[in-house]
């Protein structure tokens, strides 16, 4: 059975946050931080994995990734990187 996993990355450089899912956290990380050569993670780097929720499937990952990005999810990851 595939997992997904629900991450939160944070460049303490710029002070930014990203939210994202993936079936392969290795990997995606790998491509946030090295092999990307477009996107919005590009600009920020260095990042690192401050958190991270698994799931048995897409849609309850896409699920929680929507959530974190509302007002109630920004403020969760806010006391995240301010507790680090």
């Amino acid at each position: 059975m595939e997992e997904f996993v629900v991450y939160i990355l944070f460049s303490e450089k710029f002070n930014k946050n990203y939210t994202g899912y993936t079936s392969n956290l290795i990997e995606r990380f790998k491509s946030h931080n090295i092999l990307e050569i477009k996107g919005y993670t590009l600009k920020f780097r260095p990042w690192k994995v401050i958190h991270v929720e698994f799931f048995n499937s897409k849609s309850e990952a896409m699920k929680r990734e929507k959530y974190l990005k509302t007002g109630i999810g920004r403020e969760f990851i806010k006391n995240l990187i301010e507790n680090q």
